[in-house]
């Protein structure tokens, strides 16, 4: 799906110019990255500001690291994403690879300390792919000097969750048996590989929770999204949360999981859960009404997995809309008033919702607007849809076949066919047995590398895609021909529905996407007035289809991962489809350096300070669903000197 059309999109941007020489920078004050989105609010801020605008073009590699995945699992890694973003805490780096292999790190040189394989079975097929985007590191207050007062914990692709000491690596024999437990207890897979779970766990008031990764388009019965927690110390089940608790009556579904990443806020003892759509993805009839807690930002009790409130972002899902990203948690001064906890949480539809942390209501208005209804027989749709008055989407959802995008008047004529040829009223069109535009796509607008935000400025940094998708209703007597005679087309059944699916992205002779670029784009917004302060391009064609850049100008590409933030004034984003990790001015927008990687970026960096010198750190291994260049290297970069 979405290979094709990274393989097509590009972009023109100007390569880095050779940096002058750069004087040994000024040791700087310790800083760590001890969680996955930087703090346990996902802010993806750094205070570390010896890299700057003015110095920046100075970075040089300063070590890499092989996880050997690529030699350890040839076959298997051309079905893994390393999407990873490595933590420093208590003096260590850590890590884990798509196969679940965990390591720690001397932060200086990239060296590893203690490695742990827990041979996860390389032959299963998972929802997606193998991957790992993080570990999670917990010091035990209760447990200074004793074996795994501080903790690694991590949840693999084969649903266990392990606890290891952070010195040593050794297993915490405490901790269930042998230092791991089931992650999913009592779930009834449909097949083997039907879930996984890939983002790290979060840790509050010594409580470990865990979402998961469930098939997409498979069923209509399909496993539970629940949500478990476990004992830090025992790995014993503390509580589960099912976001479907409470749907309507007569409901058939299961899923509405958190896949993304988690955000905790220990102060307030609450947990933030990203929630999926309910099963399946594109055809509701056996799932009336808004499917409780699905599609929303939920906020839980971390000691009793009891809800404090939610906020839904789509009803009666039918897009595959899922919450994609972590909730970031701030604190947030909109419109003059007074500085209020606030959860910012972005969208695949591009759309920025702003909720209060302690009762979810709206920080930034959100309105219920039409949209478009009459779906397939025995689909009963929302008549409206939550919007947020500010700031406007940071993905068009709008096209016109007059609108279509082509290099010469045939490429372009044959887009306009398609845009004209399917069910096109805007965003929210149900899908139909005509074939239905889904604009942005489903892996467009802002995914699971979430945003970077800049407490100081009220500023977020958001990577956007945007693309189109035309999802077909298939009767159900017709799936199993039609996936026959278009084996290479993504086609599934949606068992026990009266309709499969089949989705893919629309694309020109030419094999460009349809839509108009930008295809790629990084945006700051003032999240404070809701107004967007700059927006550029973020890609180059270089690693896609080289050549292109004499053609294309300022197009982007699609892009996996998301940004950081320093106080240096610094933005850093891999994510595009080439290999690149790039460095922007946080004030401007532009574009001040970017270090070639051995493979594709498709993973959010991380930045620390170690011994006075600072770091940026990225996973370079590629992506199976980007079709970008596969390896296995951790690359950091830092002044010289």
């Amino acid at each position: 799906m979405i290979q094709r059309l990274l393989i097509v999109a590009a972009s023109a941007a100007a390569l880095a110019s050779c940096s002058p020489k750069t004087p040994p920078p000024t040791p700087a004050p310790d800083a760590d990255w001890a969680y996955y989105g930087g703090d346990a609010g996902g802010q993806r801020f750094s205070p570390a500001a010896q890299i700057t605008p003015q110095n920046v073009a100075g970075l040089k590699v300063a070590w890499t690291y092989s996880t050997g995945h690529m030699t350890a699992h040839p076959q298997a890694s051309e079905r893994s994403a390393f999407e990873a973003t490595p933590i420093l805490a208590g003096g260590r780096l850590f890590l884990c690879s798509p196969f679940n292999v965990m390591s720690a790190h001397d932060p200086a040189t990239g060296k590893p300390l203690w490695t742990y394989d827990p041979k996860i079975d390389p032959s299963l097929r998972y929802p997606n792919s193998f991957n790992c985007r993080g570990v999670t590191y917990w010091r035990n207050p209760a447990a200074a000097g004793a074996p795994c007062a501080e903790t690694i914990f991590m949840a693999t692709n084969d649903r266990r969750l392990l606890a290891r000491d952070a010195t040593t690596g050794k297993a915490c024999p405490a901790f269930g048996q042998g230092g791991e437990t089931d992650a999913m207890p009592g779930a009834r897979l449909a097949r083997s590989g039907g879930a996984q779970i890939t983002s790290p766990p979060v840790v509050v008031n010594g409580v470990v929770v865990v979402g998961s990764s469930i098939d997409d388009n498979q069923r209509v019965r399909e496993t539970p999204g629940a949500v478990h927690a476990f004992d830090a110390v025992t790995g014993a089940l503390r509580w589960t949360y099912d976001p479907l608790q409470g749907a309507d009556p007569g409901v058939v579904a299961g899923a509405a999981n958190v896949w993304a990443p988690m955000s905790a806020d220990e102060a307030r003892g609450l947990v933030f859960l990203p929630t999926s759509s309910p099963s399946p993805d594109f055809y509701g009839a056996a799932r009336p009404g808004n499917a409780a807690h699905a599609n929303s930002v939920v906020a839980v009790r971390a000691a009793t997995g009891e809800v404090a409130w939610a906020f839904q972002t789509s009803h009666h899902d039918v897009w595959d809309y899922d919450v994609p990203a972590q909730p970031t948690l701030a604190m947030l001064a909109y419109r003059g008033g007074p500085p209020r906890p606030a959860v910012i949480q972005t969208t695949k539809q591009g759309l920025v919702f702003t909720l209060d942390r302690e009762t979810g209501r709206p920080i930034i208005p959100v309105e219920e607007r039409p949209v478009p209804t009459g779906g397939e027989i025995g689909e009963v749709l929302s008549p409206t849809q939550p919007f947020p008055v500010a700031p406007a989407p940071l993905a068009p959802n709008r096209i016109t076949p007059d609108d279509a995008f082509g290099l010469t008047p045939w490429d372009r004529a044959a887009c306009r066919k398609l845009i004209a040829g399917a069910r096109n009223e805007g965003l929210y069109t149900p899908p139909s047995t005509q074939g239905t535009i889904l604009y942005p796509f489903t892996g467009g607008g802002s995914n699971w590398g979430g945003i970077a935000f800049d407490a100081r400025r009220g500023v977020a940094y958001v990577n956007t895609s945007s693309a189109m998708h035309k999802v077909t209703l298939i009767p159900a007597a017709r799936v199993s021909a039609e996936k026959q005679a278009a084996p290479d087309v993504e086609i599934s059944p949606q068992a026990g529905a009266a309709y499969g699916m089949r989705r893919e992205v629309l694309l020109s002779p030419l094999g460009l996407p349809c839509n108009p670029p930008p295809w790629g784009v990084l945006t700051a917004v003032d999240m404070t007035t809701g107004k967007v302060l700059w927006r550029t391009p973020l890609g180059t064609p270089r690693d896609l289809a080289p050549g292109s850049q004499f053609l294309l100008h300022g197009v982007g590409t699609p892009n996996v991962g998301g940004p950081i933030v320093t106080a240096g004034g610094l933005v850093f984003i891999g994510a595009a489809m080439d290999d690149y990790l790039r460095a922007f001015d946080a004030a401007s927008g532009k574009e001040l350096w970017k270090g070639r990687l051995p493979a594709g970026g498709q993973a959010t960096p991380m930045t620390y300070v170690w011994k006075g010198r600072q770091y940026v750190v990225v996973a370079a291994g590629g992506h199976a669903k980007s079709g970008t260049k596969r390896g296995d290297s951790v690359v950091a970069f830092a002044l010289p000197g």
